[in-house]
């Protein structure tokens, strides 16, 4: 398994597992007592989640996020996150979000406890789910198991604003689809768009629904893929791929999600210098903490991003 899989099975398997409702059934016990004085214990709603119903505060005040890929989400519904995970913390976009949260990992659990949740987020690989679940309602997701807007209706439906997100879909959808009219007329209807990503010394090809601003760009917009990238990386949403085979998988532009961190080399080659995107000025790179994810803010962000470079707006 390639290095990247460490952090990226923890990051892109996030998210709808929930805890089961043994665990429930003890968060929903535990929720007077723990949160005893916060204004949002004292009423609740039952949340569906994936494995069954669960009490959850209906306007929580004191949210704990240990599942990257749904901390935008619960920001971009003007919740307050208390703690969340180093990836989190990490995202330039997220910063003034975060300013008074604490960086934690589902191993911290006093430092959770002292955080005083009355709901936490989770992911469904999240390990100590039963614990965390005695602290404060919990509730996990696996990610990929709804689509990504999907997703963000059902934060907002945890979170008691499903309207509120629901709202967001519809005018980012619109917002979206319009741009990609544009784009298209602009490069024509048959030109091809690749998302690489380097992480270490590996390049990575991403398919339509791994975050980099694939959902916008494909799903959306409804720009083409080339063919090696569809056959690759389509279904199973990302390729590991050897630099000497970059060529084959650059598209007519490419998008490159880049870790300043990571290996750049390649980049001072005669292969790279001469693939055609490349040579016709048709790179767009990003910084892929920016790029990693597909809540409300890392799509605005990435939307705003393909409309500057795309039409030079």
């Amino acid at each position: 398994m390639k290095k990247l899989m460490i952090p990226f099975v923890f990051l892109l398997l996030l998210v709808v597992s929930a805890c089961g409702n043994e665990n429930n059934n003890a968060s929903n016990n535990n929720t007077d007592n723990s949160n005893e004085g916060n204004a949002s214990s004292s009423e609740t709603i039952t949340y569906e989640a994936e494995t069954g119903p669960i009490e959850v505060p209906a306007d929580p005040q004191r949210v704990v996020v240990i599942n990257s890929f749904v901390a935008g989400n619960v920001m971009a519904l003007g919740t307050n996150i208390v703690g969340t995970d180093s990836w989190a913390m990490a995202n330039p976009r997220y910063q003034e979000y975060l300013e008074n949260a604490e960086e934690i990992t589902d191993q911290d659990l006093e430092k959770i406890i002292e955080l005083d949740p009355d709901l936490i987020i989770a992911a469904s690989n999240t390990n100590n789910l039963e614990q965390l679940g005695e602290i404060a309602p919990t509730v996990a997701y696996t990610y990929g198991k709804v689509d990504y807007l999907t997703q963000h209706i059902e934060i907002g439906k945890l979170l008691n604003k499903e309207e509120e997100a629901q709202k967001w879909v519809d005018d980012f959808k619109a917002r979206a689809q319009e741009a990609g009219e544009e784009i298209r007329a602009k490069i024509g209807e048959d030109a091809t768009v690749s998302v690489i990503e380097n992480f270490d010394k590996e390049l990575y090809v991403f398919g339509d629904n791994w975050g980099r601003g694939t959902e916008i760009l494909y799903q959306e917009m409804k720009l083409k893929m080339p063919e090696r990238v569809k056959e690759e990386a389509l279904e199973a949403g990302y390729y590991t791929l050897s630099f000497e085979v970059l060529p084959e998988f650059a598209g007519d532009y490419v998008v490159f999600s880049k870790n300043s961190e990571g290996d750049t080399s390649f980049q001072e080659t005669d292969t790279y210098k001469n693939i055609p995107a490349v040579k016709n000025g048709q790179v767009f790179e990003a910084d892929a903490k920016e790029f990693y994810f597909n809540d409300p803010i890392s799509l605005d962000f990435q939307l705003d991003f393909f409309k500057d470079s795309f039409l030079g707006n």
